[in-house]
C-alpha cells in the first residue's frame, strides 16, 4: 500500500468533493433561477426535461460514453496485451455513422410517444408487455457490470492515494449514491464539463511530459516492444469482432440512450454524431498510457493500477492528485447516468405507476448501485474492461427488437422473444464456461479463431428471429414508426 501524500490527497479531495457538491446542488440552483422548474418532475430528474442543446448533449453523451473504461481499463489492457487493447478506437469510429442514421429516428419516436426508455419504444412498436419486460430486464442486468467498472475506477485511484482496506470502495459507493440521488440527470450534464476539462488537461500533459521523461516516443515504443506494438497472429479476428460488437452495443445501453433521448432535437443528435469523433483522438492518446507505463518502468500484476502508478511516478504529488481526481470524476459522471437510465427502466417498465415517481427512481437507482457493488465483489473478471464487454453480451440481445424493429419488415413479438431467449442463454452460457471472457474459440472445419461472444450470440438471436418470422409471419405491420 502506498503511503498517504497529503498534497496528492488534498488536491484529490478538493476536486472530487467540489464536483459532487456542484452536481448535487444543481436542482436547488435551478429552482432559484427558473420559476417554472419542478425538481419533483420525473421527466426533469430522469431526462433533464428533454431540453439539452448541442453543447450540453456533446458533453453529456461523451461523458457517459467515455468513462473509467477509457482512462483505467483501456491503458491497462494495452499495458498487458499491447496493440490488442486498441480495439476501442475502431469501435468508437464505427458507432458514429450508426448514431447519425438511427438515433434521430429513435428520438422522434420517443418524443412523439413520450417514451423514456428502449423498453417503452419496443412496447409501442410490438404492443407486447412480455417483450417490454425482457428488454427492460436486459438493460438493467447489462448496465450493472458497467457501473461496477466505474466503481472500480474510483476505488483504484483512492487506493493509489494510500487509503487502506475496503475504505476506497465505500467512498466510491457513497459518493456516487449521494451525487445521483440529489442531482438527477442535470448533475452529470453539468459536471460533464468539469470532467472533460480535467481529463483533457491530465491527458495532454501526460502525453507531452511522460515521453520527455522517458526519452521520447522512439524510446517509448522500443521499451514497449515486448508488450506487442502490433497485433500478434490470431489476434486480428477477436480485435475486429470485439470492435464491431462493442459498436453495435454502445448506444443500446440505458445510459447512452438516456443521453440521446434527453436531447432537444433530432438535429442536435446529428450534430453530435459529427463532432463526437473528437473524443476518439483523446482515447487514442489515453490508450498510449499503457505503453508509457512500460517506458516509465512500471511493474504491477494489478493492471487496473497502471495509470495511477504512472502518474504518481512521473508527476509531482499535487498534479498526480489532480490527475487521479480527473479519473474519479470521469467515473462518477457516467455512473450517475447509468444508474438513472436503469432506474428509468424499472419505474417506467417494471413497476406499476408510482404516486411519487422521482422518489421511486431515486430508490431504484440506489438499489442498482448496490447490484453493481455486488458485481465488483463477486465477479472475477481478469481485466476491468471485461466488465464492460460482459455487459455488451446482454445488451446486444435487445438489438433486433429495438433497431430491426424500426424497419418496415414485419417481425412479430414472438420472433423477437424467441431470438432474445436463445441469444441470451447462449451468450451467458458461453461466457460462464469461458471464465467470464468476452471472446470464444470457434472451430468450424478449416476455420478456427476467437470471436466476440456478444457478436456470436447476436447472430444466433437474429437467425432465430428470421426463422420464427418465416414459420409464423406477423399478420400486420404493428406500427408506422419505422426508419423509412
Amino acid at each position: 500500500m502506498n503511503p498517504i501524500n497529503p498534497w496528492a490527497l488534498g488536491v484529490f479531495v478538493f476536486f472530487f468533493a467540489a464536483t459532487i457538491v456542484v452536481g448535487s446542488s444543481i436542482q436547488w440552483i435551478r429552482s432559484l433561477f427558473h420559476a417554472k422548474h419542478d425538481a419533483n418532475s420525473h421527466e426533469e430528474w430522469s431526462l433533464g426535461g428533454r431540453e439539452f442543446g448541442p453543447w450540453v448533449t456533446w458533453f453529456l453523451v461523451g461523458g457517459d460514453f467515455y468513462t473509467a473504461y477509457t482512462v483505467i481499463a483501456v491503458p491497462a489492457l494495452v499495458y498487458a496485451a499491447g496493440a490488442y487493447g486498441f480495439f476501442a478506437l475502431p469501435y468508437t469510429i464505427i458507432v458514429y455513422p450508426f448514431i447519425f442514421l438511427v438515433m434521430p429516428k429513435l428520438w422522434k419516436i420517443a418524443r412523439a410517444g413520450g417514451h423514456a426508455t428502449a423498453a417503452d419504444i419496443v412496447k409501442a412498436r410490438f404492443n407486447s408487455r412480455a417483450l417490454e419486460v425482457v428488454v427492460a430486464l436486459t438493460g438493467l442486468v447489462a448496465v450493472m457490470p458497467y457501473i461496477a467498472l466505474q466503481l472500480i475506477g474510483i476505488r483504484t485511484v483512492v487506493q493509489a492515494l494510500g487509503l487502506p482496506g475496503d475504505l476506497p470502495l465505500v467512498i466510491a459507493f457513497i459518493s456516487l449514491a449521494a451525487y445521483t440521488w440529489l442531482g438527477g440527470l442535470h448533475a452529470p450534464a453539468l459536471t460533464a464539463f468539469i470532467k472533460d476539462i480535467m481529463i483533457y488537461i491530465a491527458v495532454l500533459v501526460a502525453v507531452t511530459v511522460i515521453p520527455l521523461h522517458t526519452g521520447g516516443y522512439s524510446a517509448l515504443f522500443a521499451s514497449a516492444a515486448h508488450a506487442d506494438t502490433v497485433l500478434k497472429t490470431g489476434q486480428s479476428l477477436p480485435y475486429a469482432t470485439l470492435a464491431l460488437s462493442s459498436a453495435l452495443a454502445a448506444f443500446l445501453y440505458p445510459h447512452t440512450l438516456t443521453g440521446i433521448l434527453a436531447s432537444r432535437s433530432a438535429d442536435t443528435i446529428k450534430q453530435n454524431a459529427v463532432f463526437l469523433p473528437a473524443y476518439t483522438i483523446v482515447l487514442g492518446l489515453i490508450a498510449m498510457l499503457g505503453f508509457m507505463a512500460h517506458a516509465a518502468g512500471i511493474h504491477t500484476t494489478n493492471t487496473s493500477m497502471v495509470v495511477p502508478m504512472l502518474f504518481q511516478s512521473v508527476f509531482p504529488a499535487w498534479f498526480a492528485g489532480f490527475c487521479l481526481a480527473a479519473i474519479a470524476v470521469g467515473a462518477l459522471v457516467p455512473a450517475a447516468v447509468m444508474a438513472i437510465g436503469a432506474a428509468n427502466l424499472v419505474t417506467n417498465n417494471l413497476l406499476p405507476a408510482q404516486a411519487n415517481p422521482v422518489r421511486a427512481s431515486r430508490i431504484t437507482a440506489f438499489i442498482v448501485k448496490i447490484g453493481a457493488l455486488v458485481c465488483v465483489l463477486f465477479l472475477n473478471a481478469q481485466f476491468a474492461i471485461d466488465f464492460q464487454l460482459l455487459g455488451g453480451v446482454f445488451i446486444l440481445q435487445t438489438f433486433p427488437a429495438l433497431i430491426l424493429g424500426l424497419l418496415r419488415v414485419r417481425f412479430s413479438a414472438a420472433a423477437m422473444l424467441t431470438g432474445w431467449a436463445v441469444g441470451t442463454v447462449f451468450g451467458v452460457g458461453i461466457c460462464w464456461m469461458d471464465g467470464l471472457k468476452p471472446i470464444h474459440l470457434v472451430n468450424l472445419g478449416l476455420f478456427s479463431g476467437n470471436i466476440s461472444t456478444g457478436l456470436l450470440s447476436l447472430a444466433i438471436n437474429i437467425a432465430m428471429v428470421a426463422l420464427v418470422s418465416v414459420m409464423a409471419p406477423a399478420k400486420q405491420n404493428i406500427s408506422a414508426n419505422t426508419i423509412a
